[in-house]
């Protein structure tokens, strides 16, 4: 099985699992739906039609049948933006209901919590079919539509697709892929702790330390009739190489590991 392999990295990211109106959370990681919506969002696919097989390519695979390996390299600090909409206004611009008579003077102004994830960085392996993997590198290379991490205001920095066709994701997510880490090593430290999440239990049980469920498995992202199923994850703490630090500016580490056919 290969793998595409890919850098999310931004200002801010927030990956909602149960937000709903005026609190809007953020898992501490990419979760399914955050990243089928943006491939999806790339291929220029309208929501009702985003879960559809891909009738042109062969086996006509679906994101569902997508896999996810997720290297938290940089968990980002959590960040809260207190939001208002409505405030201010003369009467007759204030917030309406959603049957259309205006909302009364006293609750004119709505308060919303926005959590997100700031200066957070995840490099993720995405397994499934060769050709939907290739598509899915063509739109994120070439985007109909601009990508973001989880919320559209919450634009990725460059690189997004570090490599395709990776052969053992794992392997190459512990042993190879520039690690982009908070703050260096210490000095003479062999190995940094860094976590993982799974979607099978991990190969070596050792290293779990945790195991909860997510309700983030998109069956419809048709507006009003958004669903979304229920998975298992495992967090997992592994030792890496302290080598694969990629310092405090990582690009050009970075682009020595996507060319190493350049000098």
């Amino acid at each position: 099985m290969s793998a595409l392999l890919l850098r999310l990295a931004g200002p801010l990211a927030a990956f909602g699992t149960s937000a709903a109106f005026h609190d809007r959370d953020t898992a501490p990681h990419p979760t399914r739906s955050a990243l089928i919506g943006m491939f999806a969002n790339c291929a220029g696919r309208e929501p009702h039609h985003a879960l559809a097989p891909f009738t042109e390519l062969p086996g006509q695979p679906r994101y569902q049948d997508l896999g996810f390996l997720i290297r938290i390299d940089r968990p980002g600090t959590p960040h809260t933006d207190f939001h208002t909409v409505g405030g201010g206004h003369p009467r007759d611009k204030q917030l309406r209901t959603s049957g259309g008579p205006q909302r009364p003077e006293a609750q004119s102004t709505l308060i919303s919590h926005r959590h997100y994830l700031a200066d957070a960085v995840f490099t993720v392996a995405v397994t499934g079919p060769t050709p939907l993997l290739q598509s899915i590198a063509g739109h994120l290379r070439h985007p109909h539509n601009a990508p973001y991490l989880g919320r559209r205001t919450c634009v990725p920095t460059e690189p997004l697709v570090l490599a395709t066709a990776i052969p053992d994701p794992l392997d190459e997510l512990t042993c190879r892929a520039p690690l982009s880490l908070a703050r260096p090593p210490r000095p003479h430290t062999s190995t940094v702790n860094v976590d993982f999440i799974h979607e099978d239990p991990p190969p070596n049980p050792t290293t779990a330390i945790d195991h909860y469920e997510l309700c983030d498995q998109p069956v419809d992202f048709t507006p009003g009739h958004r669903r979304y199923h229920p998975r298992n994850v495992w967090r997992t703490r592994i030792p890496l190489p302290a080598a694969l630090y990629a310092g405090p500016d990582p690009l050009t580490t970075l682009a020595a590991y996507m060319h190493p056919e350049q000098p």
